[in-house]
Formats: structure tokens, sequence, C-alpha cells
């Protein structure tokens, strides 16, 4: 079921960006972050809980595949979720076309804090646990993916 009769349940990544940058004058950058990231985990969240996946039925890959077909091109095209992989107690999304991403110039100094709160807040619900996510690489600063690490609080 469509949101909207005629114009569908998407807006442009413009348009979104310049809330975020209107958000950033308005409230400052770290304010912000915040409220984007905790707003991208209620999605991720509310995302997951929709899916039914959980970590105890699926494996991490088979839990990259739902989250990709949900958040990626036959999805809301938030972003592609290349992988997960698991280092101990740690969790690694690998992420590319990130929304938060695009159209940003080479070493712009922008993170991924709505798309990491949303890819985060997934896997916390997936795994019931809570979880802290930080990006620590991204395709704007070299890397070949924009990555969330999602660690056990």
């Amino acid at each position: 079921m469509s949101l909207r009769k005629e114009l569908g349940d998407f807006n442009s990544i413009v348009c979104f960006k310049a809330a975020i940058t209107g958000m950033e004058e308005a409230l400052g950058e770290k304010a912000t972050a915040i409220a984007l990231t905790a707003a991208g985990r209620a999605r991720g969240k509310k995302l997951a809980e929709e899916l039914g996946v959980s970590t105890d039925s699926h494996s991490l890959d088979q839990v990259a595949v739902v989250l990709n077909k949900a958040l990626g091109k036959e999805g809301t095209c938030l972003c592609i979720v290349d992988k997960i992989v698991s280092e101990g107690e740690i969790i690694k999304v690998y992420t590319s076309e990130t929304f938060c991403s695009a159209g940003e110039p080479m070493n712009s100094p922008r993170k991924c804090t709505f798309t990491m709160g949303a890819v985060c807040g997934a896997v916390e619900q997936l795994m019931g646990k809570r979880l802290r996510g930080v990006q620590t690489e991204s395709v704007l600063r070299g890397g070949t993916h924009d990555v969330f690490e999602c660690t056990p609080l």
C-alpha cells in the first residue's frame, strides 16, 4: 500500500539532506547527529520487528540478505547492505551507496548518522541485545564501504 496516491512512498535525497543541513544550522552538528541516530535506530528496530527475523533462526549472511532487500534497491533505497560479519562480540555491517554519503565530496567529514542508526537498530532488534553503533570506515575517506560496528553495551 502506497502512502501517497501519486508520488508514492519516497522523496529525494536532495530534500532529505536539506532537512539535515537545516537541522544542523538550527541545532548544531552534535545535537542533529544524536537526533538522527536515534531516529534511525527507532526506524531500524521497527523494520526488524516487521521483517520478523532473528539471529536465533538466521545466520548473519541471511540477515544481511533480508536487510538488503528491505533497505536496498527493492526496498526503501536507504543503502545496500553488502555483508554482516561477527568479530567476537562486535558485529560489523558493510554498506554501500548509503543515503548519507550520496553527493558528498571526497574527504567530507559527513558521517552516516541516520543510516548507521537504522542498520544498528535493526541488528540490535534481531539480536535482542542493546548495541552501540559507531561508523569506522567511510567511502568519503577512502574506504571501500561505509562500515558500522555494533558493540554490546
